[in-house]
């Protein structure tokens, strides 16, 4: 059983939450904790949000609480209507994450039958807004999240296993349905590191200069996503042809996965570049593979117009090498533009180190 920052978040709410209720006397503190249960969020900028509106919503959910217990009484088909009414006044104003917690007060609200109804619908809504507001307190004060170092953590991982299956497909190595299996896993779990990109994307700072460095790492951070999906394409070619690829001269195959290895390897080295642990200079290593670059380009030339001449059931379609090469240079590109990144973002902010995510790689 794992046990999450979040997962911790919402018990500290819910207790901060009863806490307060019972401190300011208000009756059925079980409301703020319930609240506070809806109202917690996996970030400060979102939880910031949801506090607007929570409030919006509640004040909605209370007023048509209230005005249906005067005029309607507190009959069960009354509070029935009165929550589709607050349903769709709450679609109507684009509230739709915030109709639970409306709901409650509802029903909290319209449950009491008593002659000071009206002050007890103000008692029973403060009493949900005190939920929602503790858990805006714990969100902000109560274990921070570190989204930065969540994210190329996730980043790191992925791209390591997608190099090391890359390296296993293109010598025909690897098992057809293992391979299969692992990229359906690797593409769930780039949809989860383009969410918690959207989460560190939503860090606010009050310094001019943060939200500068943080504007350039969300570039980075936004090439190195995309640098990883073209890796990821790169491998879903390899899988998909990996029957014609072996069919290939044994020659021409070893160029090709010289050339796959050496883009591997510059892939490995940028990560370790970002984190401190490589000099922005070491990509200049690059240009010594151009000549070995043209040579296999000459070479690929040669061999769709070889497979052109080829006869029979067995014949390999050029087009095949066209996929695998059009993939190659892609994630080719996309590693010099992160390298670009890399080296400009050091060059510029190498004041601007972040020790947590340096000290927790390599």
């Amino acid at each position: 059983m794992q046990l999450g920052a979040r997962v911790l978040k919402t018990g500290v709410s819910i207790v901060f939450a009863l806490f307060l209720a019972e401190l300011l006397n208000l009756p059925s503190p079980v409301f703020a904790g319930i609240a506070a249960i809806f109202a917690i969020q996996p970030s400060i900028y979102r939880s910031y949000l949801s506090i607007l509106e929570q409030i919006q919503g509640n004040i909605i959910g209370a007023t048509v609480a209230v005005l249906f217990g005067l005029i309607f009484g507190h009959h069960i088909v009354a509070i029935g209507i009165a929550a589709i009414i607050v349903i769709g006044l709450m679609r109507k104003f684009k509230l739709d994450s915030s109709i639970s917690l409306a709901l409650v007060t509802v029903v909290a609200i319209m449950i009491f039958e008593g002659d000071d109804f009206l002050e007890f619908g103000v008692i029973r809504f403060l009493t949900v807004m005190v939920g929602v507001f503790a858990a805006f307190i714990v969100n902000l004060v109560f274990l921070p999240p570190k989204y930065e170092i969540k994210l190329f953590t996730m980043i790191d991982s992925l791209q390591d296993d997608i190099i090391r299956w890359t390296r296993l497909a293109a010598r025909q190595a690897s098992e057809h349905t293992s391979t299969k299996a692992a990229l359906n896993k690797f593409q769930e779990r780039l949809s989860d590191v383009e969410k918690m990109y959207d989460f560190y994307k939503e860090e606010r700072h009050y310094s001019k200069k943060k939200r500068f460095v943080q504007a350039r790492k969300l570039v980075l951070y936004r090439q190195m996503i995309t640098t990883t999906k073209k890796s990821l394409e790169l491998l879903h070619r390899l899988h998909k042809h990996e029957n014609e690829i072996s069919n290939l001269p044994g020659q021409f195959r070893g160029m090709v996965q010289e050339r796959l290895d050496f883009l591997l390897t510059f892939h490995e080295q940028l990560l370790l570049k970002f984190t401190g642990k490589l000099k922005p200079e070491h990509s200049k290593w690059i240009d010594e593979q151009d000549k070995k670059y043209v040579d296999v380009m000459q070479k690929l030339i040669q061999q769709i117009a070889l497979e052109e001449k080829r006869e029979g059931d067995e014949e390999f379609s050029s087009y095949h090498l066209f996929y695998i090469f059009s993939r190659l240079l892609d994630y080719e590109e996309n590693l010099e533009h992160l390298d670009t990144l890399i080296v400009s973002y050091r060059s510029y902010h190498s004041n601007e180190k972040n020790s947590d995510l340096e000290q927790s790689f390599y």
